[in-house]
């Protein structure tokens, strides 16, 4: 499942295509949010990026996303502090 959660967060599973021609959001493939950014993946632009475009798409503070695990890789784990599973599905118009 490419969104889960635990206590008040959500925990996505992301792939990042950076260097993309056009940012966006989704789709879910392998069980991963694909994320495309115009940010290449150098000195963690791609990173600040990801966070930026998620913050945006969900409407919360940059400071409520986290990634845990992958900054340095394509894959990432993601954690939103303070919405559902649900929430967030919804909010980026993708279902569970």
């Amino acid at each position: 499942m490419w969104c889960s959660e635990r206590g008040d967060a959500s925990f996505l599973n992301v792939r990042v295509k950076p260097g993309s021609s056009r940012q966006g959001i989704g789709p879910v493939e392998n069980d991963l949010l694909t994320v495309r950014l115009n940010a290449p993946a150098v000195e963690g632009r791609a990173n600040e990026a990801l966070v930026t475009l998620l913050a945006k798409a969900l409407g919360v503070a940059k400071t409520k996303i986290e990634i845990v695990t992958g900054e340095k890789g394509r894959v990432k784990k993601v954690r939103v502090e303070g919405l559902t599973a649900r929430e967030v599905a919804s909010r980026l118009d993708i279902s569970l």
